[in-house]
């Protein structure tokens, strides 16, 4: 098919999985519980660090996030002590454990103590069209605390060569105004311009059958092809099409 005829049933996916029946099954379901700022970005931004494997698990573990934090996250960041980071020892999601959950929480209060919350770092560090470096950046200061080795693995540089799907999925909930009910949009000073599509195995290799990335490997050079074609779609809301992507991928094995 040719460009337009791309763009128009790329279109149509969007606005078929571009829905709220689409959170019922998804792990955007976790910060949609919450209405405060700050409980729904660390809602989401755990939700989103944990959000691979089984969909089911990821919901079912984030809700447990949510459960250990007493559905109050933002209120635990700020007042937890040694004992409440004990309380998190049992957790488990596949190789993120309750010792990274603890060290994440650790980090999480240095952010909104020190360096203005989770919004202020990826905006003082977003490009002119691109958070790709944001992200390099939020690392740094993520894990600028004390913490163990093992734990770093959870948080993706995009300049090491990754195509940090987790984060541009979060970036994506937070960012992303859709009008819709589904992406919460609460973050004013990104432009959804800016955002990159959350680049899987399954938004990935739609992309390939459709034209729109070649390279083979699911990695940051494939993303910066992918977002290329995207804002040639769309400049304004490139990341919309990961609904589409997503949903051919996932929903009608394209």
């Amino acid at each position: 098919m040719n460009v337009e005829e791309l763009k128009s049933f790329l279109h149509e996916k969007v606005l078929l999985y571009n829905n709220p029946d689409f959170i019922d099954t998804d792990p955007i379901q976790i910060p949609h519980l919450f209405t405060q700022k700050e409980d729904i970005e660390i809602a989401g931004f755990l939700s989103a660090t944990i959000a691979w494997g089984n969909r089911k698990m990821i919901i079912n573990n984030a809700k447990k996030m949510m459960d250990l934090m007493g559905n109050s996250p933002y209120d635990f960041v700020m007042s937890h002590n040694e004992d409440h980071l004990e309380s998190l020892e049992s957790f488990v999601h596949r190789t993120f454990n309750g010792i990274d959950f603890a060290t994440f929480i650790q980090s999480l209060k240095n952010i909104y103590t020190n360096h203005g919350g989770l919004e202020s770092v990826f905006a003082r560090y977003q490009g002119n069209n691109s958070l790709q470096q944001s992200i390099s950046e939020f690392k740094k200061i993520f894990f600028e605390i004390a913490h163990q080795q093992r734990t770093q693995k959870h948080i993706s540089d995009p300049l090491n060569g990754s195509a940090a799907k987790r984060i541009n999925m979060f970036l994506r909930w937070m960012v992303r105004n859709d009008n819709a009910g589904v992406d919460l949009g609460i973050w004013k000073n990104i432009s959804p311009s800016h955002l990159s599509c959350p680049l899987d195995v399954h938004s990935g290799n739609v992309a390939r059958k459709l034209g729109l990335l070649n390279r083979k490997q699911n990695d940051a050079k494939a993303l910066l092809e992918l977002d290329t074609e995207l804002r040639l779609l769309d400049p304004t809301d490139p990341v919309k099409y990961d609904f589409a992507l997503f949903g051919l991928g996932v929903f009608e094995g394209f």
